[in-house]
């Protein structure tokens, strides 16, 4: 794996600006700004000099023909053609345009990974109330606890004009994803060889910050509840998770209780948080990996490298398709790529590096931004020595339905095992609901251990 840490330093070239301020704030003397030469979540509306990168017009306004409500939303793109490959016969033609971690996958798997190249489509949309909440946020948003909460925010992006890390990763956090959501965010934990155990996951998410008319006094700090229930295999069924997740975990930790069905009793989880393991995962992902990255940010340093062009998963409508069997998408050491899409975008680049007197299994993780919905795309995670260790990608399409745009499926690469963890695959199942009308009442320690128990 030595080879592999020779592109550190190459995989953040090309950067178009670069800071690292500690505080922004708000800034309501350029609110025009986002009707005017940025979006109303604040990416730049024009695209690329060279026309690789389209202006945003929008993005996706309404489904295309044919879409019913309920279905694993037909791709609107369909006839896009691939423009061309990049594989390990040209990746080092398009090296400033990759990540350390795509790199690396092109080494360790030179004879089967690919990405395939598309026409890129800035299908990125939300409501439109969203974006009114944005601006309003432009005006008055502020970090606070050392920028580990909010103030002065609501429903929508809290900071349209993003300078630090702290800013840009509050903005991935509090991507609009709908008041409340239903989920199958099933899993597979990839041998070398390519075998796997379908974990059936049912996941709600509560989200109070997402509520018409409410500000962050009238949600007492919570962000959402999470709930989730292990349906299969039957060796785990039962199991349940709760947890309450905070706006600022300095003034309120995140809190979380298991159901276990053998004991038929509640406990406490203190454990669901940063690098411990989640649920059912063989250690190949963190609890501080769900949606990419959530939770606590004081392990480590934060720092906003800058804005570059790169190839990313975007518009993985056939990833997400019915159509699509999970059997077939699953291969030795990664998802097969004939099932992937990758665009050219802008992305912002953040560095998070482990504080001194700190634990964590990464020593140093660099996350990439999409500028369009601040959804992390890409991350490259590197072990104690500082190699790089392992490499995620979230797999994202646009919910043209609510709109807001997120993950289908995630995957997270052990580049030094051969081992992969692939999440969120509901090809078969209910697909995601966004607004169902969810009952607080339901996610309380009793209620717990009333649901688990019918």
């Amino acid at each position: 794996m030595k080879r592999l840490t020779k592109t550190i330093i190459t995989g953040l070239t090309g950067l178009t600006m670069a800071m690292s301020v500690a505080y922004a704030g708000p800034k309501p003397d350029q609110i025009e700004r986002l009707s005017n030469d940025l979006t109303p979540m604040g990416s730049v509306r024009a695209g690329n000099e060279a026309g690789t990168i389209p202006a945003w017009t929008g993005g996706i306004t309404e489904p295309p023909a044919g879409y019913q409500p309920g279905d694993h939303h037909p791709d609107p793109f369909a006839d896009d053609k691939v423009l061309f490959t990049i594989d390990s016969s040209n990746y080092q033609e398009y090296r400033d345009q990759l990540s350390v971690g795509q790199i690396a996958m092109f080494e360790r798997y030179p004879e089967t990974f690919k990405m395939p190249v598309y026409t890129t489509r800035r299908s990125a949309s939300f409501p439109e109330r969203i974006y009114e909440k944005t601006i309003e946020n432009g005006k008055t948003g502020t970090l606070v606890a050392n920028g580990e909460g909010v103030e002065n925010v609501a429903e929508g992006f809290p900071f349209p004009f993003p300078e630090n890390a702290y800013e840009l990763m509050f903005n991935h956090k509090l991507k609009y994803k709908g008041s409340g959501g239903v989920r199958y965010n099933n899993q597979a934990a990839v041998t070398t060889s390519g075998n796997y155990t379908l974990v059936r996951l049912r996941e709600e998410l509560f989200a109070k910050y997402y509520m018409p008319g409410k500000t962050i006094a009238d949600i007492d700090n919570i962000l959402l509840y999470f709930y989730q229930v292990v349906e299969a295999p039957a060796r785990l069924a039962g199991e349940i998770l709760l947890v309450y997740e905070t706006m600022n975990q300095t003034e309120s930790p995140r809190k979380a209780w298991i159901y276990n069905p053998g004991q038929r009793r509640v406990r406490r989880a203190p454990n669901v948080a940063y690098d411990n393991p989640g649920t059912a995962s063989d250690g190949l992902r963190t609890s501080d990996m769900i949606d990419m990255f959530n939770g606590a940010m004081d392990r480590f340093t934060w720092e906003f490298v800058g804005t570059k062009e790169m190839y990313v998963p975007y518009n993985s409508y056939k990833a997400h398709s019915s159509d699509s069997i999970i059997g077939d998408m699953i291969k030795p050491g990664h998802l097969d790529p004939d099932y992937m899409r990758y665009e050219l975008h802008r992305v912002h680049v953040v560095d998070a590096k482990l504080r001194d007197g700190f634990r964590h299994i990464n020593s140093r993780r660099t996350f990439y931004l999409d500028e369009d919905s601040y959804q992390i795309l890409l991350i490259d995670h590197y072990d104690s020595r500082g190699d790089i260790w392992r490499f995620s990608e979230a797999h994202s399409i646009n919910y043209y339905d609510v709109p807001t745009f997120w993950s289908t499926v995630e995957s997270h690469h052990d580049l030094q095992s051969g081992r992969y963890i692939a999440v969120g695959l509901d090809n078969q199942d209910q697909v995601n609901t966004f607004n169902s009308p969810l009952d607080e009442s339901n996610y309380s320690p009793s209620a717990l251990r009333k649901r688990g128990r019918r």
